[in-house]
Order: structure tokens, then sequence, then C-alpha cells
């Protein structure tokens, strides 16, 4: 029935638009990403949307959508650690790639998925790729100890074009938030989704529990999911959908600063994460404790859900 009925729900401004059910969420994101809109109808859903905001439900819908659309990777033998890195780096450096290579170290699969939505921006991909790392199919089984990078093309054409429409009209859509809570993996996974404002945080909480998701939640650095090298967040595992505070962080910066690269450039960054993976360096303390709380979530995703394996609340 093309997506105007839906138009006419959510595009009434903040007051007057309507929330969309579930499975009208579903209906109108599959049309997007099946290319049966227009481009005018593209550019009407994201900026009523960027006005209404999306309600739990809704986000809901759109993650159904994705899901039913995107090529999954193959489940892993143990859970794959899922690291969504679409903000790169601003004012420091994108170190998700380094709590990547953490976590694979520690024996864990990881995949790293994400596209540049910024052009003044660092990504990960491109440090990576100095290190040597290149793109992998999505078809392809991550094994233990080993992190893939996967770009968000290969898992849903559909899904990069919507995120490209922010290089046109200048603004975020739902498709960046919704790439923060998707699990692209076909089997046990925990993803990190990272949130930059306290309103973010609450309709992600909500959305990871209304999913029955295997997550971890955090104030991210730049919108990346890896904790701020300078301090340490909140931290929420979540099991199934049910909520477990892990750490509830520290206020102000840590008493003694990580040494970061004066410079964020890909080559900067890709030399401060050798040395820190060769030992030279001083891994931030932020990360180690983030990359601690994700093995534990990763065994208690193992065990059925054990919540004892999470660990006891750090204060």
């Amino acid at each position: 029935m093309g997506i105007s009925p839906y138009l006419k729900v959510i595009g009434r401004g903040r007051d007057g638009a309507r929330a969309l059910t579930r499975e009208q969420a579903a209906d109108l994101l599959g049309q997007v990403l099946d290319g049966f809109c227009t481009d005018l109808e593209i550019g009407a859903f994201c900026i009523a949307m960027r006005v209404k905001g999306e309600t739990p439900q809704e986000m809901a819908g759109f993650l159904d959508a994705v899901a039913a659309r995107m090529k999954h990777v193959p489940a892993s033998d143990r859970p794959v650690v899922v690291l969504p890195s679409y903000n790169g780096a601003r004012k420091l450096p994108v170190l998700t790639p380094l709590l990547g290579m953490m976590l694979a170290r520690k024996g864990l699969p990881v995949l790293i998925h994400g596209t540049p939505t910024e052009d003044a921006r660092v990504t990960s991909l491109e440090a990576l790729s100095v290190i040597g790392t290149t793109p992998q199919r999505p078809d392809s089984v991550i094994e233990s100890g080993r992190l893939h990078y996967v770009d968000t093309r290969e898992l849903l054409p559909g899904l990069k074009q919507l995120l490209d429409v922010r290089r046109t009209i200048g603004l975020r859509n739902s498709a960046h938030s919704l790439v923060k809570l998707m699990n692209p993996v076909a089997g046990a996974a925990l993803v990190v989704g990272s949130y930059t404002h306290p309103e973010y945080f609450e309709s992600m909480a909500a959305t990871f529990e209304l999913m029955g998701s295997n997550a971890m939640l955090l104030r991210g650095t730049e919108g990346e999911p890896v904790a701020d090298p300078r301090r340490t967040p909140r931290m929420d595992v979540y099991i199934n959908g049910q909520v477990r505070l892990v750490d509830e962080g520290r206020s102000g910066p840590l008493a003694s600063l990580p040494s970061l690269p004066r410079l964020i450039d890909p080559i900067s960054t890709a030399t401060y994460m050798r040395g820190v993976l060769e030992g030279l360096v001083p891994i931030p303390e932020p990360i180690v404790v983030q990359a601690d709380h994700i093995v534990r979530a990763c065994k208690a995703i193992e065990a059925a859900g054990d919540p004892s394996l999470l660990g006891p609340l750090t204060a």
C-alpha cells in the first residue's frame, strides 16, 4: 500500500504524531529497504522520525525488518562479540579495533561492522587497514580468537543506502540508531551498544529488554562502543533481555590519565594500538574493565544465562 499512510501518522510533528505498532514499523522500514519508496518518501520518513523520535516498539519493528533481510554472519563456537562502528574518531583516537583485538586475544570471536557516515572522521576500518586487517564476507565463520570486519553494504545494501541519506539531508535518521542495536549473527552473540546522550540510554535499554537481547550498554567514546580511555562509564549487561548493572562507573576523570596519541589519523592510531598489544604502552583502565565485563557476559550466555557469572557489582 506504500508508506504514505504511515507518514500521515508519524509526520504530524512532535505533539501531533502518533506511534506505529511494531508490525507497522516493520512494514514501513521493509518497504524502504526493499527499494519500493521514492527519494521524497524516504526523506519524509527520515525527517518525521527525527522530529517524533522512535518508541521501543517502533525500533523493535525496524530491527525485525532488518533481521528478515540481512545476510547473517554464521554462528561461531562461542558467542560473537558484536561491535557496531559507525561514528569514528573526531577528537579522540578510534579505539574500537583495540577493544576488538583485546577480546580476540581472550579467545572470543569478534565482529566489527560499520560504514563511514561522516567524511571528516577516522573510521575503524582505516585504522584496521594499517594493521593489515581487510573486510571479510558476511558468510565467513569467525573462529574463536579472531576478529572480522564486515561492511554494512555486505550485510544489507538497503541499510547502507538509508545511512547515506545523512550525507544529503545532514541529519541522522533511524538507521543510525538501529545499527547500534542489531545482531548480525545467526547464533549466540553479545551486542555492545553505545549512546551519547541520556535519552538514548533510556530508549536503547528499553529496546534491548523488548527484544530479549544479549547486550552491553554504555556511554561510549564519541558514539563508538568502546569506553572512554579517560574515565570509566556505567555499564549494563542484558542477558536474554534481563538487565544487570555490572559497573556503576566513576565520576570524573581517572586519577592517572592514559598516554594517548596526540594525532588521531589511522597511522597514529594503529601505531598506538600495536604498542598497547605488544605491552609497550599501558592499556587504558576503562577499556580493560569493559573487556573483562564482556568476557564474563559471554560466559553467562554460554551458561544459559547464569547471571552469577557476570561477577559482582563494581562500586
